[in-house]
């Protein structure tokens, strides 16, 4: 005989067949899925591979219901995505002062690659930019690269519900072209906002870039910060609720590279991009968004990825400074029933 829960996975699982919200997802993705703008990275020769024609979107609610539309299952490098939720292990590892002694909290209108750090405390700008994430990385304890990779392993696994593998070849492919980024390290590690552990701490970045997602996973990611830190389908948590608000702070402002200002403009939702073509966006105390489209403008973002999360926004009203009621009605879409006030 089934339990409660399982009655209520079925449910959420009809719901999620059944919404007229999933058919607004299949009209965004045929809206935009011959969207050809934009070109797939190179400067990582394994990111080439990716075909322009894979696009996926996916949506998780705070209560685990799944939407997928597309290449949802389709596996790609997490890349920069990964920064932000590294950033939140470095914060419970160390504290929010440990950490933000190391590592400022500024936005930094530069390429995300700039070898640049901030000229009063030699820290790097933030925590979503390259220099900041090595040095987020290099916090992260255990006793040699192997235990901090198994402890980012895990710490990911909490978030999505699922155990995730390193792309070897993405992997290689970073370490043998990564020489900006042992730039950055060899600098900060003269200012000593890293340890001497160069070596180590740059194969553990590469490592963590390299880590398989889908964009049901990265919905999932961004649908547990907006769940207070908790897993909406497992129900464990996967970052203290405390250093939640840091990790979506960061990523309002610097999350999306030096488009981050736009983003917060025209979007208004907590995100972080790759350059593997993934978006994860949070929408506090309702759900998470991912898409991968492997095509990026100038800035390393998705096309067709901001696209998506323009319209969710814009139709229902989801920009975080919105004060406004939205037109239409998210939950209702969603599960015919109660008004967004009762989220």
């Amino acid at each position: 005989m089934s339990n409660f829960g399982d009655l209520q996975s079925l449910a959420s699982s009809i719901t999620a067949v059944t919404s007229p919200f999933r058919n607004y997802l299949t009209d965004l993705y045929q809206k935009y899925r011959k969207l050809n703008d934009g070109a797939v990275a190179d400067y990582i020769p394994e990111l080439a591979l990716a075909k322009p024609e894979w696009f996926g979107i996916c949506v998780v609610t705070k209560d685990g219901q799944v939407f997928e539309v597309g290449d949802c299952d389709k596996l790609f490098t997490i890349q920069s995505i990964s920064k932000a939720f590294v950033f939140g292990l470095a914060l419970e590892d160390h504290g929010r002062e440990y950490v933000n002694s190391k590592v400022s909290v500024e936005p930094t209108g530069e390429a995300f690659n700039s070898i640049v750090l901030d000229e009063a405390t030699n820290r790097p700008y933030n925590p979503m930019v390259n220099a900041g994430a090595i040095a987020t990385a290099d916090l992260i304890e255990g006793e040699n690269g192997t235990e901090r990779l198994k402890r980012l392993l895990e710490m990911f696994k909490r978030y999505t519900g699922r155990e995730h593998d390193i792309n070897v070849p993405v992997f290689l492919s970073e370490k043998a072209t990564g020489f900006r980024n042992r730039a950055m390290a060899y600098l900060m590690r003269n200012f000593g906002m890293i340890s001497d552990k160069i070596d180590e701490t740059l194969d553990l970045y590469f490592q963590q870039c390299s880590i398989l997602v889908n964009a049901k996973d990265l919905a999932m990611l961004a649908a547990t910060l907006g769940n207070g830190g908790v897993n909406p389908v497992t129900g464990e948590r996967a970052i203290d609720e405390r250093y939640v608000q840091d990790v979506i702070s960061v990523m309002l402002t610097c999350g999306m590279y030096d488009a981050s200002g736009e983003w917060c403009y025209r979007v208004g939702m907590p995100a972080k991009s790759g350059v593997g073509g993934g978006i994860t966006a949070v929408v506090p105390g309702k759900l998470g968004i991912g898409t991968f489209s492997p095509l990026l403008d100038a800035k390393g973002n998705s096309v067709r990825g901001i696209k998506v999360c323009e319209d969710l926004s814009q139709d229902f009203g989801l920009h975080l400074f919105n004060a406004a009621k939205s037109e239409r009605d998210l939950q209702q879409w969603i599960t015919g029933g109660a008004g967004i006030n009762d989220w």
